[in-house]
């Protein structure tokens, strides 16, 4: 069954004063695999007529937009339709640009603690890698609880495992810095998930995808306790969250910003 998605990501700014000039970098864009299409997909933003588009090394799409003399509020929208299948979270057709030995380099964000390394030990010894991965992804969902407000984009996956809770940053961080010491290739990845119609939240979705032998790329959302189906789109994978924020930037003027986050999944009209 292929399901249709409608998403739109809003991102609002506000400035104390007048912004005189600024760079902005956008990972905003889903691309198309086996089990995703793209229908319809468009930027908004100041600049964006004569953004620069390219791929990075982790093969994500990347606009870049600059602006000059900006005054008052700023809006980013992300907005389309993608198509999506059940894959059972397994994503094929994906042009592969970075070597997986990539994939295994800890960051200050997933490097492990002991106490994250000891929740290895009973699982051990289960069965073959796919199972393992699954009772890893458990084990960690049982053990840190999903609550907003008692992490931040600074918590590491150490501190969040400590804490007991956090968000999905937090259980993607735990899981991709277990897995990685286990010699598994996994990235980070961010995109978008139906929660409900009509429904809205202040951020964007987060889950792991981890290399399986005689598989391939396999996804896996902790903070739901599930294999990524045609209910989630897709956006950009990398190192950790901070590699792959969806917007980056410098500018000059505008000391002092204020931002806003909407983002809205739901269900499209076939």
């Amino acid at each position: 069954m292929t399901m249709r998605l409608h998403v739109r990501h809003a991102t609002h700014f506000e400035y104390d004063t007048a912004v005189d000039y600024a760079v902005q970098r956008f990972l905003l864009s889903p691309l198309n695999f086996a089990s995703q299409r793209v229908v319809n997909w468009k930027i908004t933003a100041p600049g964006m007529e004569k953004s620069l588009v390219y791929s990075d090394g982790f093969g994500n799409k990347v606009h870049v937009a600059s602006l000059a003399n900006h005054s008052g509020p700023m809006n980013v929208i992300a907005e389309g339709v993608v198509e999506c299948d059940d894959a059972q979270g397994m994503v094929k057709g994906l042009s592969e640009i970075t070597p997986q030995a990539v994939y295994l380099r800890q960051s200050a964000f997933t490097a492990p603690s002991e106490a994250m390394l000891r929740l290895v030990v009973p699982l051990s010894g289960a069965g073959d890698t796919l199972t393992f991965l699954h009772d890893l992804m458990q084990q960690i969902h049982q053990n840190v609880e999903y609550q907003t407000g008692t992490t931040d984009a600074k918590t590491t996956a150490g501190q969040a495992f400590a804490a007991g809770s956090g968000v999905c940053q937090d259980h993607t961080h735990i899981f991709i810095g277990i897995t990685r010491a286990m010699k598994f290739p996994s990235r980070y990845v961010t995109g978008y998930l139906v929660t409900g119609t009509g429904a809205s939240s202040t951020a964007a979705h987060a889950w792991a995808e981890v290399s399986v032998p005689d598989l391939g790329w396999v996804g896996f959302d902790v903070a739901n306790c599930l294999c990524p189906t045609d209910q989630y789109v897709r956006i950009a994978a990398g190192i950790d969250a901070a590699s792959i924020t969806p917007i980056r930037g410098s500018r000059r003027g505008g000391v002092v910003e204020t931002m806003t986050v909407e983002v809205k999944v739901e269900i499209a009209q076939q």
